[in-house]
């Protein structure tokens, strides 16, 4: 028989995301320390709250791709290529990374990714 692994986990990380409504919110330990409650977690990336809601990555989505787009413009005014060139491999990414899985379902959110992707065309 070969040796016994285990897994260690850092219980500063560790976290307890209850999903559901009529969750009961258990409280849960890991030997002799009580696990945090967390209304929202990354997880690879994605911020899910705890009603399963994708605001909060959106929100963040926009403002990362913002931030990065006004260093572009910041950068280069004029060459218009250029411009469209940047924009698809350092904007695009962060608009693209698991839309399968946050891909927005509200008009809000939908409203906020078009006028960001608006503003690059101007």
């Amino acid at each position: 028989m070969g040796p016994i692994q285990t897994i260690k986990f850092n219980m500063e990380k560790s976290k307890v995301l209850h999903l559901g409504r009529k969750n009961q919110r258990y409280k849960y330990r890991l030997g002799e320390t009580w696990l945090k409650n967390s209304n929202c977690e990354r997880n690879l990336g994605v911020l899910v709250d705890n009603r399963l809601n994708m605001n909060q990555q959106c929100a963040a989505t926009t403002k990362k791709a913002n931030s990065i787009l006004s260093c572009i413009n910041r950068g280069i005014k004029s060459n218009c290529d250029i411009l469209v060139q940047l924009y698809e491999s350092l904007v695009r990414p962060f608009l693209e990374y698991c839309i399968q899985i946050w891909s927005p379902h509200y008009k809000k959110d939908v409203e906020i990714l078009e006028k960001m992707q608006r503003r690059e065309l101007q």
